[in-house]
């Protein structure tokens, strides 16, 4: 016990400094890699994302109790999730809010009975394109206004679905790659006690398909 208690009073500045990035990391801003092109093109794969843990709630810290809410999410707010039907963490775009009805017909979308409009973009750089080529659009939707991914061979399945109506206290999330994205489409609403942050922008992204060298022009970026 002495031994212990001789390195906990040698190592008190690092023990404390490690226990404030803990509770600062678990309640106040956190950073999350993003492995997958499931929100491609506004989040690229390889991205380090800065997660604003506060943007809707104060939590005590290592939990997902709510200690007094800040905020709800809006359409259009790319969020990340601790999502127990995925069994991983989630980054995902709030399409639905609570009592929306939302549709989708070859990649259309509809919220309460009202089509998006579409306009087409270029995008370059992204690796997926190559083995499996897409167009991109800006979607609209009232002030929801973003990039998407379509593929050009491999349309979803889940192209089409609904119309469904969005419980109380649950959202429905989709991803900006719409043909390549596990989303509300096979995983249902997503309750709000499960986002745990706002994802604001890039801190810094590494090109996995280079040697992990740096997108120097993506530092920073800010996400929309």
């Amino acid at each position: 016990m002495r031994t212990i208690a001789t390195f906990l009073l040698r190592n008190r500045g690092f023990i404390a400094f490690m226990l404030c990035m803990v509770v600062f990391r678990s309640a106040v801003a956190d950073w999350s890699v993003v492995p997958t092109g499931s929100m491609q093109p506004t989040i690229r794969i390889g991205d380090r994302i800065l997660v604003d843990k506060l943007a809707y709630d104060v939590r005590l810290p290592l939990t997902h109790i709510s200690l007094y809410r800040l905020a709800d999410p809006q359409r259009g707010d790319i969020v990340v999730l601790d999502s127990p039907a995925a069994r991983e963490r989630l980054v995902k775009r709030v399409i639905g809010l609570p009592g929306d009805e939302v549709a989708m017909r070859a990649n259309v979308l509809y919220i309460n009975g009202e089509a998006a409009s579409y306009t087409a973009i270029g995008y370059q750089g992204i690796h997926d394109d190559v083995r499996d080529p897409a167009h991109y659009a800006t979607e609209r939707h009232g002030a929801l206004h973003h990039a998407i991914r379509l593929s050009n061979r491999h349309p979803s399945p889940a192209s089409n679905f609904g119309p469904t109506r969005v419980p109380p206290g649950q959202y429905l999330l989709l991803g900006d790659d719409r043909d390549n994205s596990m989303d509300s489409r096979y995983l249902g609403f997503f309750a709000r006690n499960e986002i745990v942050g706002r994802a604001h922008r890039v801190i810094v992204s590494l090109d996995p398909q280079q040697h992990y060298l740096p997108r120097a022009n993506r530092f920073g970026a800010a996400l929309h």
